[in-house]
């Protein structure tokens, strides 16, 4: 049930006035000098951009690096999720307040604690370089950074959700004969696929748009350890203006398609 709307003459249009402005200012306007920038030698000359061999090379790095952190969330969150919403155990207080931990920590943070571990005078960087496993500076340290910052997303979405539904369901399930794994495919997983479908969409979008975290780990090295942000800081520092903002625009496309298809996610669960 939907609540009535208050009604305060005068107050409204004001603040309406000032929300629209707010978005306007912080978020219209960059978004048009991103894509006016981009374009503002023609489209040959933005379409040329990607012809260089290590933007290529850092959209790849970039699906890659996402494509293994965004499933490894989602495990996690949802397993996370399950656990302490479904269950009492001790220690649940300290879990929640550790999954949080990334929203309050900075990224550079998070990536410096893998350099420290994993790093050349890190703690297990001398046994590391004797087994020839490299971590720092290459795809490992870059996935790793981004699990690190991205974790919580999936996780948080979840279990406010899974609160709210109670154990009732899978209990009468549980009762009825049912087996751990087929109550969550058939009971639990429907409940909460929207839910699901948003943490993923959110942590996907942060994983490919990252820069503090995987700044660290990378070693900037252009063709191999530099995904598209880094890629964009070293076009900008080259001073490839024209460079930098049409790759950006990949970016900003990505934030654009992320708000349609969460709109779309929580009209389709609303209608349910």
């Amino acid at each position: 049930m939907r609540a009535a709307a208050v009604r305060l003459p005068g107050l409204a249009p004001l603040l309406l006035a000032l929300a629209v402005a707010t978005l306007g200012v912080l978020i219209v306007m960059p978004l048009g000098v991103v894509f006016s920038e981009a374009l503002a030698k023609g489209l040959s000359r933005y379409l040329s951009t990607f012809d260089d061999p290590d933007a290529w090379a850092a959209i790849r790095l970039t699906l890659t690096v996402a494509a293994i952190a965004v499933p490894f969330n989602a495990l996690f969150g949802v397993a996370a999720a399950w656990a302490l919403a479904k269950f009492e155990f001790g220690g649940k207080a300290a879990i929640l307040t550790l999954i949080d931990l990334p929203f309050t920590m900075s990224p550079v943070v998070s990536g410096l604690v893998w350099v420290l571990l994993f790093g050349a005078q890190g703690w297990l960087g001398e046994w590391l370089a004797d087994h020839n496993i490299k971590i720092i500076f290459a795809t490992a340290g870059l996935v790793l950074a981004t699990i690190t910052v991205t974790f919580p997303f999936v996780a948080r979405e979840l279990i406010p959700l899974m609160q709210a539904q109670g154990t009732d369901e899978e209990a009468a399930a549980v009762t009825l004969g049912a087996g751990g794994f087929s109550v969550f495919w058939r009971i639990t997983l429907p409940n909460i696929r929207w839910a699901l479908l948003y943490g993923v969409l959110l942590c996907n979008a942060r994983a490919m748009g990252e820069f503090g975290a995987v700044s660290v780990v990378s070693g900037h090295i252009r063709g191999q350890t530099t995904t598209l942000p880094l890629h964009i800081e070293a076009l900008y520092n080259d001073y490839d203006f024209v460079g930098a903002f049409a790759a950006a625009s990949l970016l900003a496309s990505l934030g654009l398609v992320t708000l349609v298809v969460k709109t779309a996610l929580e009209r389709r669960a609303g209608s349910d």
